[in-house]
C-alpha cells in the first residue's frame, strides 16, 4: 500500500515537473528554433531531434528488456539542470539555458526508469547537444585560429600553383585584389554540422567503438581540407577574373558544394573503414 502511494506521488510529481518544464522552456525553445532558421551554422538543428528519436527507435527491442528501477538519485540531475537554467537566465547565457533541458531529461529518465535506462539511451540524449549553438565566445576562439590555419596553407598551395600571393593574418593579397578568409571559410561552420553527421553515420555503419571514434575524428581534417579547396578555388578565380567573380553566386554555390564534398568524403571514409578495418 505504501509502495503504491509512493508511486502515485511520484507520477504526480513528474506530471507537475513536465508541465512546469513545458511552460519554462517555451520561450527558450522558440529562440532555439529561430537560431536554426536564421543561423547557417546550426541549420542542422532541425534534424538532430529526429536522429535522436531514430536512435531510440533502433533500440526499441533492446529497451524492452531493460529493467525498470526508478532511482531518487535522478533528482540530483534534475536539480543540477534547474540550477543551470537559473544561472543561464540570470546571466542571459543561452547555451546554459538550453543545455539545462538535456540534464533535466536525463534526470527524469533516472528518476522514472533508473540508471540502466539512462545507460541505454545515453547516446540519443547526449546527441541532443548538437542542436544547441555554441556560445559565441567559444565559437570565435575556435574560428579565428582555424581561419589563420586555412589561410596559411591555402596560400602555400596557391604559391605552388604559381600564383603571386601574399598573406597577412587571414587576409590574402593578390596583385589585383584582396580577399579575406571569413568565418564561413574557416571550416568551423561545416565542422559543426559534419560532426553531428559523423556521429550519426558512425553509429549506423560501424560496429566497434574504436571505428566509430576514428570516423568521428576524421570529420575534423575533412572539414578543414574541403574549406581549403574552397579558398584556393576562390583565390584562383580572383586572380584571373577579379574579386567580383569570386563573390555572389559563386560564393554561395561554393559553400554548398564544399559541404556536399565533405559529406561524400565522410561516406567514402566510412566505407573504407568497414572494408579495411576488420
Amino acid at each position: 500500500m505504501l509502495g503504491s502511494r509512493f508511486s502515485i506521488n511520484k507520477i504526480y510529481l513528474v506530471t507537475l515537473l513536465a508541465l512546469g518544464i513545458a511552460v519554462i522552456y517555451m520561450d527558450i525553445f522558440r529562440g532555439l528554433y529561430l537560431d536554426w532558421l536564421n543561423d547557417e551554422n546550426y541549420s542542422h538543428g532541425f534534424l538532430v531531434p529526429l536522429i535522436s528519436g531514430y536512435f531510440i527507435w533502433q533500440k526499441r527491442d533492446e529497451l524492452q528488456n531493460v529493467q525498470v528501477q526508478p532511482a531518487n538519485s535522478g533528482l540530483a540531475f534534475i536539480l543540477f539542470g534547474l540550477l543551470l537554467l537559473c544561472g543561464g537566465v540570470a546571466a542571459e547565457e543561452y547555451f546554459s539555458m538550453r543545455s539545462s533541458f538535456i540534464f533535466l531529461l536525463a534526470g527524469m529518465v533516472v528518476f522514472l526508469l533508473g540508471w540502466q535506462w539512462l545507460k541505454a539511451v545515453a547516446l540519443p540524449v547526449g546527441f541532443l547537444f548538437f542542436m544547441i549553438p555554441l556560445p559565441y565566445i567559444v565559437y570565435d576562439s575556435i574560428a579565428f585560429p582555424l581561419k589563420l590555419f586555412v589561410a596559411k596553407f591555402s596560400v602555400i598551395a596557391l604559391k605552388l600553383m604559381g600564383v603571386v600571393v601574399l598573406r597577412e593574418g587571414n587576409i590574402i593579397m593578390f596583385p589585383q585584389t584582396v580577399l579575406e578568409v571569413a568565418d564561413a571559410c574557416s571550416g568551423l561552420r561545416s565542422l559543426v554540422s559534419l560532426l553531428a553527421l559523423g556521429v550519426a553515420l558512425s553509429v549506423f555503419t560501424q560496429k566497434t567503438l574504436s571505428r566509430r571514434v576514428f570516423l568521428v575524428v576524421l570529420t575534423v581534417p575533412i572539414a578543414i581540407a574541403t574549406n581549403m579547396i574552397r579558398v584556393i578555388g576562390t583565390g584562383l578565380l580572383a586572380q584571373h577574373y577579379g574579386a567580383a567573380a569570386a563573390e555572389g553566386f559563386f560564393h554561395e554555390f561554393a559553400g554548398m558544394a564544399v559541404f556536399l564534398l565533405a559529406m561524400a568524403l565522410l561516406f567514402a571514409a566510412s566505407g573504407i573503414i568497414r572494408k579495411v578495418w576488420a
